[in-house]
């Protein structure tokens, strides 16, 4: 095929692939705490990120990374100065990641064409330094996540049971938001800042009105998401789409089409009760 010829394909479809396995795995996660919304504020940080990479010509991921690891531990340390409204530290959070990066954005104006690569994401200007530490940052995040996996669901479901059990609760949460930051750091070559998070809560949202299980719905949200990056990343090359976009897209189709076809009623309440009761004798 035309499309297996060049050699940034290779790349972006090995980038692609990564990334369509680990956010969904960290997604399902997040969506099972209520906290969908800190990927789109950590997304936002990365903007400032990646906006500071370009401007003191450090490799943007990298730099991304930096910015969005702080940014989850703003977000934990703001949550316990609000804890009755733990959704003003997101707020706060997107809110300075955006002007930082508006202006960053403003003193290295040079830079602005390169930057919109990485808000929309491209197949083009992903490179081998950019593939070796997605892979790198894959690997890690997919072994801490499966090393985690049985605290990570306890404190899902029940976070003070949990800690009356003995688990390090606060150490294990700060852990996983720092994971999900550097998650979203790797993701955005491929994906873009602004549709980052989407990546991350679409397959999931699917998954889990499907899904009778909590390894069925980690099994079905990265399938979905696997799909999404391969038809969006041949959308791409073919029809001149931003990656970004054609993955986001065609994850939405794939939503619409799971609530097309599936006609009980989503209650998230029960799916959680479901998938906690079958899963409580692995804990």
């Amino acid at each position: 095929m035309e499309i297996f010829q060049y050699e940034f394909m290779h790349r972006a479809f090995l980038a692609g692939i990564i990334i369509g396995l680990i956010c969904p795995v960290v997604g399902l996660f997040v969506a099972l705490r209520r906290m969908s919304m800190i990927s789109d504020a950590l997304s936002h940080v990365c903007l400032a990120g990646v906006a500071a990479g370009l401007f003191s010509g450090s490799n943007p991921i990298i730099t991304a990374s930096a910015f969005a690891i702080a940014g989850a531990l703003t977000i934990e340390k703001l949550r316990e100065k609000f804890k009755t409204y733990s959704e003003i530290s997101i707020a706060i959070t997107l809110s300075t990641g955006v002007a930082l990066g508006a202006i960053l954005l403003d003193l290295g104006k040079g830079y602005n064409a390169n930057f919109m690569s990485y808000l929309f994401g491209s197949i083009v200007a992903i490179n081998t330094t950019d593939v070796i530490i997605i892979a790198i940052s894959g690997l890690l995040i997919l072994g801490l996540i499966f090393l985690l996996k049985k605290e990570l669901f306890f404190i899902s479901f029940d976070e003070e049971g949990a800690s009356l059990a003995g688990l390090p609760v606060k150490a294990i949460t700060i852990a996983f938001t720092v994971l999900t930051a550097l998650t979203i750091a790797v993701a955005i070559r491929v994906v873009g800042i602004l549709l980052v998070s989407s990546l991350i809560v679409l397959p999931v949202a699917a998954s889990m009105r499907i899904a009778k299980s909590f390894r069925g719905a980690l099994l079905i949200s990265v399938i979905m998401a696997e799909v999404a990056v391969i038809i969006g990343l041949f959308a791409s090359f073919y029809i001149n789409l931003a990656p970004g976009g054609a993955i986001v897209m065609t994850s939405v189709i794939l939503l619409l089409g799971t609530l097309a076809l599936c006609q009980r009623q989503y209650n998230p309440v029960k799916v959680t009760e479901k998938i906690a009761q079958r899963e409580d004798s692995s804990i």
